[in-house]
């Protein structure tokens, strides 16, 4: 990763925290239209609630807590291996997906470790990674159940998740880059000394703005290949 202008070159980082989904594929073109209406679903039938209050309710817990699954944790006692597995069945998924060979070239020349931190279920996880042919090419998956702390779940852009994350692996915060499509999240990665790195590939699918980086993001990119620069 290139320095600030005025800065010290620093050390290319030791491990790779990937976000998924817009981040290594286009989530909002492949997964979110049905992603989101099968959590609506779920909500509407689990808490019999009209899918008008349902999906306000969904929206609603994503903005507060960085994902719908803990404002139904916390609210409403749902058992939360059930309500990921009944919404991320997904029919179809593989064939919606789409390969983009220069992203699995970019990951096999970048040096470091490399993890998937996502707050999609593992199965999903290993599902879009196996589709992708990128399965092969992370040391691992840190998923939303790993996101516990004290028995709490903790997701991203929780700063207590991601100080236990470097501890699980091994390294300091300033020696790891959180590679994310969600501000939000690079906010967190920032304050614990992470390196951040905003992906924005597919943020115009996503309605999100790309132009202007915070002070709080290291480098902007659009492919995975700007990484090994």
């Amino acid at each position: 990763m290139a320095a600030r202008s005025g800065a010290a070159p620093r050390a290319a980082p030791r491990v790779w925290l990937f976000d998924l989904d817009n981040t290594l594929h286009d989530a909002s073109a492949a997964v979110f239209g049905v992603l989101s209406p099968a959590m609506t679903d779920y909500i509407a039938r689990e808490l019999a609630l009209t899918h008008a209050e349902a999906d306000a309710l969904r929206r609603r817990y994503w903005q507060r807590y960085g994902a719908t699954l803990l404002g139904l944790i916390r609210h409403h006692a749902v058992k939360p291996a059930h309500f990921l597995h009944d919404t991320h069945q997904l029919p179809g998924l593989e064939e919606r997906l789409r390969k983009h060979a220069h992203d699995a070239a970019a990951l096999r020349r970048l040096r470091g470790r490399k993890y998937i931190l996502t707050n999609a279920p593992r199965a999903y996880a290993l599902r879009v990674l196996g589709a992708l042919g990128l399965r092969d090419l992370f040391d691992g998956v840190l998923s939303i159940e790993d996101m516990r702390v004290f028995g709490q779940w903790r997701p991203k852009p929780d700063t207590r998740m991601l100080r236990r994350v470097c501890v699980r692996l091994g390294v300091a915060p300033r020696h790891c880059a959180l590679v994310e499509d969600t501000l939000e999240h690079q906010k967190g990665a920032r304050r614990i000394g992470m390196r951040t790195v905003w992906m924005q590939r597919w943020l115009h699918r996503a309605g999100a703005p790309c132009s202007a980086r915070p002070p709080y993001v290291d480098r902007r990119v659009r492919r995975l290949s700007a990484l090994c620069r």
